[in-house]
């Protein structure tokens, strides 16, 4: 068997975004893989629910697919595709399910994004964000007629905004706006469609989900003086035969996915508004017959997670979500008028995506044996109970449709984790251990440590640290992860116990368990490294400022300022006002004290730091300020940027510089330990041991 290796991100495929055929016996699902050092392929694949074929390619390797929806007849497939573009700028296509040509649908000047089929399929819901001149100039709903237009620029920009950028890109005056796109009953070509904006003014509007033939709703973010900054939201009930848009209700939460039924009720998120940071994401659904608010998860100490959708069953009278839960995805169900306790339908693995149809349930789905895959499982178990100790259905009562990674997985030893619960001074904690590649209980291993980002987050067995946890241990390394106080998935209290100080209780928490493991006697208590990314890159800097236990250290694109964070990053300042209930103007001091920045002057640690050029959620800014600080200590450290990244690098960036993370974590590590054959990465040549570092051939360019 093969060790698994960084470069192995290659040849991984992932599933997403599964959804059932109206008549149940088909499921889509996009699967992505990478194509080179710096795009996917990501295509939409079909394969029936009772599991009889192996999935098959629908749609041509051309461009990224994404988000496909099943017309309500089931005879087409709308999808979201850039092929045949050299920009970001997706379109909507349609392909009929009978075999024939996906063609476009639409030709707009942004990306096409959110879309959802009218109960006639004849329309399609969708979202964009345009400017105000796009709109004026009737650009936003077609461009055909511009020979390679191109938005351009604003030189230089004029900032008006308290929320002006977000993810990795600027928002240029662009709004989020609903259009409707009128495809008919066929599959037709982009000049025979008319699409039409729905939506106006300087506002975002998203989440557009239709009820009848002729009501879409869809949310607003347009209350308050100032909407960037206020976390309530409006939700419209628009009139397709009137064009006429009433408001219908107003909510607050970080996040505004909604859903509902043929009669109008409307399941939405809801979170207090009252430091909303540290407070769970409810469900609740608006009546449309009485007018009033049943509120679904009351009994329920679970949080969605952040932009989970609700969906409604499709005889319209449950309503089902997904929550974070002990390491797990749940997804529970509940009547509407909220007259029974949810209850858990499955709760197999690390669910991304469930879709709910006639019979079954499909989801993609990661776990420790596979980095993911389609299954389905019968819906009929959402009877079974779930607050009174029923866990819903497990892995082994859902069937699986794929194998994307069958292939790969059979040539290499993926190591089983082993479960953990432990004790701090705080309470029992939850977390995961894998041993190296060969493990051997007499001989003795260094210890990588793991800590999640959020902080308000939760990690499983698997998901997108599958492959990192993975390579590290056939690296050699005992590898830990845990969900220590602030995860989510373990009640309310467990997530706010960060309040005001996610420094010392986290790490309180995490360093419980790494005494539980170097307490073994395979395990070198003098040979530990640390990692992490986001809150996890805060948490790595903020443990080396604390004390010199860990040998060495990777920061990954973390907060290190507080103050300074507040100021560069997106709306996530809501953070800084929720989690420590204060302002930079207020506490200036104290948020100075909760900084990994104010102590950075007692690093003593070996630590690399690792940031995007384009992460506009933690901002380089302050990556920049904790690695001279230490610098200046003469303290081993080095900072490695990535062009063309955000904060999402780990996850989506480019699959070039996703190897060249993991890879330069591994050598920082290996060149502090006493088990590996390496120097330190600061003396060796830049690229060296890196697959950077080799040409086509798989030889080092660095040799002479």
């Amino acid at each position: 068997m093969a060790r698994i290796e960084a470069a192995d991100f290659h040849d991984i495929a992932k599933p997403g975004e599964a959804r059932l055929s109206p008549d149940g016996e088909q499921v889509a699902f996009v699967r992505q893989i990478p194509d080179d050092d710096e795009s996917y392929e990501s295509t939409i694949h079909l394969v029936p629910s009772d599991g009889s074929e192996e999935p098959r390619q629908f749609t041509v390797s051309e461009g990224a697919d994404s988000q496909p929806r099943w017309s309500p007849s089931g005879d087409r497939l709308a999808f979201v595709s850039n092929r045949g573009k050299d920009d970001d700028r997706p379109q909507l296509w349609i392909i009929p399910v009978s075999g024939g040509e996906a063609r476009p649908v639409t030709e707009v000047p942004a990306g096409v994004g959110a879309i959802s089929w009218s109960p006639d399929g004849n329309r399609i819901a969708f979202v964009q964000s345009t400017t105000e001149a796009e709109r004026e100039e009737g650009l936003d709903v077609d461009i055909s007629e511009e020979e390679e237009y191109e938005r351009e620029t604003p030189d230089p920009r004029v900032i008006d905004r308290t929320v002006y950028r977000s993810a990795q890109q600027y928002f240029d005056g662009t709004r989020a706006h609903v259009y409707v796109a009128h495809v008919g009953d066929g599959v037709i070509d982009a000049e025979d469609v008319t699409v039409e904006r729905l939506t106006s003014g300087d506002v975002d509007f998203g989440s557009p989900e239709w009820g009848d033939a002729s009501t879409l709703y869809y949310t607003a973010q347009d209350v308050g003086e100032d909407p960037d900054d206020s976390n309530r939201y409006s939700i419209y009930r628009y009139d397709t035969d009137a064009a006429e848009a009433e408001k219908v209700h107003e909510s607050s939460g970080w996040g505004a996915g909604i859903a509902a039924n043929g009669e109008g009720d409307l399941a939405f998120l809801y979170s207090e508004e009252e430091q909303i940071s540290i407070q769970p994401t409810e469900l609740k659904v608006l009546e449309a017959a009485s007018g009033e608010v049943a509120w679904i998860t009351e009994d329920l100490d679970r949080g969605l997670g952040y932009e989970a959708a609700p969906q409604w069953g499709p005889e319209g009278e449950r309503v089902y979500f997904s929550t974070p839960d002990e390491g797990k995805t749940s997804l529970w169900t509940a009547p509407g008028d909220a007259s029974e306790a949810p209850s858990r339908v499955v709760r197999p693995g690390a669910i991304s995506t469930a879709h709910v149809g006639e019979e079954h349930v499909a989801f993609a789905m990661s776990e420790w044996d596979h980095p993911g895959d389609v299954f389905v499982c019968a819906r009929e178990h959402a009877a079974e109970p779930g607050l009174d100790g029923g866990s819903g259905v497990e892995r082994e009562d859902c069937r699986r449709l794929s194998e994307l990674n069958g292939t790969y997985l059979g040539g290499v030893d993926v190591q089983e984790p082993e479960e953990l619960h432990f004790e701090s001074e705080q309470g029992e904690v939850h977390g995961w251990t894998i041993t190296p590649e060969g493990f051997n209980e007499d001989g003795t291993y260094p210890l990588a440590v793991e800590v999640h980002g959020g902080p308000h987050a939760m990690w499983t067995t698997a998901g997108t640290m599958w492959h990192e946890f993975q390579t590290l241990a056939a690296r050699g390394y005992v590898v830990f992860w845990s969900n220590p106080r602030g995860s989510t998935g373990y009640g309310t209290d467990y997530m706010q116990a960060i309040e005001r100080d996610w420094g010392d209780v986290t790490l309180t928490d995490v360093m419980a368990g790494v005494d539980l493991l170097t307490d073994r006697d395979y395990v070198d208590e003098d040979d530990v490294h640390l990692t992490g990314g986001s809150f996890g890159g805060f948490m790595t800097s903020w443990a080396v400022g604390q004390s010199d236990f860990f040998t060495s250290a990777v920061s990954q694109r973390g907060v290190y300022d507080l103050t300074s964070f507040y100021g560069s990053t997106d709306g996530a300042y809501s953070l800084v006002e929720g989690d420590f209930d204060t302002t930079p103007w207020e506490e200036p001091e104290f948020l100075w004290e909760q900084s990994p920045a104010g102590h950075a002057h007692k690093v003593e640690t070996p630590t690399l730091v690792i940031h995007s050029d384009d992460d506009y959620r933690t901002p380089a800014c302050t990556a920049e300020l904790w690695y001279r600080m230490v610098r200046k200590q003469g303290t081993d450290t080095r900072f490695v940027r990535y062009p063309r990244e955000g904060h999402e690098l780990s996850r989506s960036g480019e699959p070039g510089h996703i190897v060249d993370r993991i890879e330069r974590i591994a050598r920082w590590f290996d060149g502090y330990s006493e088990y590996q054959d390496a120097e330190r990465a600061l003396d060796r040549d830049r690229n060296d041991g890196l697959t950077a570092g080799e040409d086509e051939n798989g030889d080092d360019e660095n040799e002479e």
